[in-house]
């Protein structure tokens, strides 16, 4: 048989179908393995100073998957949440309800912090009865970080009776290097900028507060989360300080994939 010049066209259109065909069998497999994809990411404020440390080495071994992040205070992501628009979140006080997947990941200490000359620094073991009378700088209403605080302040029967408002974590750590008051932060926090203000030892202090890693459960995350997932229940220690891993981290996965 001799092919006319149509159908010589044709084979070669056959041809150049079924090897797109066999290079899209090849990506629908690293897809479903993880290797490629796209994660959106909804991180509270303070989560900004560990999440890239855990992503950039994440991308070293799945350098085609790209992830969004998306940050803001915590009104802001649980907004996001409750639209569906991530996939994954990261929230050092989560979301309830019966939609709600989480599990936590990384300790958060909340270090109670001064100027380096105030009279406390040299102290040790100071009751919180002598600072409540001082200027507290405080987070907006609603961020974890406060609520945490003013709880803690409530159980104790404490009123602070000075009190003002900054909504970002660097303004605060640079107002109380500055001798503008006193702070309650983020111990994450502490670690960036140039300006280092004392933490003070308080009786009572760190609070005890986590990071965690929160999904829904009627939203099906797409392979490349789940691979994210995969790679934080088994190598976070190696992405940040081993003492920040929370001890059940190898329940992560099962959480999320199981």
């Amino acid at each position: 048989m001799q092919p006319t010049l149509v159908g010589q066209e044709l084979y070669r259109v056959a041809c150049d179908t079924l090897s797109r065909f066999e290079d899209f069998d090849a990506f629908i497999q690293q897809a479903r393995g993880g290797s490629v994809g796209h994660i959106n990411i909804g991180l509270v404020t303070t989560a900004k100073y560990v999440m890239p440390r855990i992503l950039g080495a994440f991308y070293r071994q799945f350098p085609q998957v790209k992830v969004t992040l998306n940050i803001g205070n915590r009104a802001h992501i649980l907004g996001r949440f409750e639209r569906q628009e991530d996939d994954l979140y990261l929230f050092s006080h989560p979301p309830s309800g019966e939609h709600v997947l989480s599990a936590r990941i990384i300790k958060n200490p909340l270090q109670l912090i001064a100027p380096k000359d105030h009279w406390a620094v040299e102290r040790q073991q100071i009751s919180f009865n002598e600072l409540k009378q001082e200027r507290f700088i405080m987070r907006e209403p609603g961020s974890a970080t406060r609520l945490m605080f003013e709880s803690w302040c409530s159980a104790q029967g404490i009123a602070l009776s000075d009190t003002m408002q900054i909504e970002s974590n660097e303004a605060i750590r640079l107002s109380v290097a500055s001798g503008l008051g006193l702070s309650v932060i983020s111990a994450h926090t502490l670690q960036e900028g140039r300006e280092k203000p004392a933490i003070l030892s308080v009786n009572g202090f760190p609070l005890e507060s986590n990071w965690y890693l929160v999904g829904r459960r009627d939203r099906r995350l797409p392979y490349a989360a789940m691979q994210l997932v995969s790679f934080m229940a088994s190598q976070l220690a190696d992405c940040i300080e081993p003492e920040w891993v929370a001890a059940d981290i190898q329940q992560l996965s099962q959480r999320f994939n199981g």
